[in-house]
Order: C-alpha cells, then sequence, then structure tokens
C-alpha cells in the first residue's frame, strides 16, 4: 500500500514514495550519532516537527505512545526538528517526555526529502529502507497507525 496524503504535495515530495529513503547521519539531542539507515531491518517513521506547528504537539506523543507498544515489534519512530533554535527544540522534547531518537534538522536535510514547506511532514519507511508513505499536515493517526500495522506485519 503506498499512501500520499496532505496538501502541498510536490512532485518532488512524491518521488520519494516507493524509492530508497535518504540516509542522514545527525548529532541526536543525547549527544549520539543519529543514522537512518541504522534502523534498517525495522519500520520506520519519520517525522519532521517544529515546536510552533500545534498539529505537531498533537501528533509526537501519539507516536510516543506508538514507540511503546509496538517498538517490540520493530517500530522505530524518529523526531526531525526543523526549529531554528535547538534549546526550543529540546524544551518540547522534555515538556513532551518523548522517548524516541530526535535531532535538529538543516536545510540540506530538508532538500533531501524533497523540502520541507509544511509541518508536521511524516514519511514511513519499510523495512528495507523504502518509503512507503507520506502524510503532509494534519492527519488522521488511525491512517498513519494502519499503514504502521500493515508494514510491520509485511513479510520481511
Amino acid at each position: 500500500m503506498t499512501v500520499t496524503a496532505g496538501a502541498g504535495s510536490g512532485s518532488a515530495q512524491k518521488q520519494l514514495v516507493n524509492k530508497d529513503a535518504p540516509d542522514f547521519v545527525l548529532t541526536s539531542f543525547n549527544g549520539k550519532a543519529l543514522r537512518l539507515s541504522s534502523y534498517r531491518g525495522k519500520v520506520v517513521l519519520l517525522n519532521f516537527w517544529a515546536t510552533w506547528c500545534a498539529p505537531c504537539q498533537v501528533e509526537m506523543p501519539v507516536f510516543a505512545a506508538w514507540q511503546r507498544e509496538y517498538g517490540a515489534r520493530d517500530l522505530q519512530v524518529v523526531g526531525i526538528s526543523m526549529d531554528d533554535e535547538a534549546s526550543l527544540a529540546r524544551h518540547a522534547v522534555e515538556r513532551l517526555n518523548l522517548n524516541y531518537p530526535l535531532a535538529m534538522g538543516n536545510a540540506r536535510l530538508a532538500s533531501r526529502y524533497g523540502g520541507v514547506l509544511g509541518l508536521p511532514l511524516t514519511f514511513l519507511i519499510d523495512r528495507n529502507g523504502i518509503v512507503r508513505a507520506r502524510y503532509q499536515g494534519e492527519t488522521e493517526l488511525s491512517t498513519i497507525e494502519n499503514q504502521i500495522k500493515s508494514l510491520l506485519a509485511a513479510p520481511r
């Protein structure tokens, strides 16, 4: 199942669906290297967010709950803040008590993902590193969860 949802779905972003997810290495908020390819073999929910984005603040605690619920079945949530100041993002992470790796994004990473022009922006990446879904803007969370369940159930 391939999903491209939300407003502003430009051709660059659509081109990512069914393609290899662009790899990256960032320094996570805990000071360790955050490399997307290190999660190969897991289903990855890659979420671009910002502190000023109200829908992001609603989604992130749900993503943390999914990490708790589906993590043992090989779901890995990864958050990328598009804030200008790391201190704002770090404060939000602490306030929301998030349990998944987070890092600050940058213009280079945003462009590799087709431009991050509207938030939230979430990609679902299968166990082989292929982008299987893209959700931009406020999205029905049950839609994303159903896609996660489908990817987790797929044969390896």
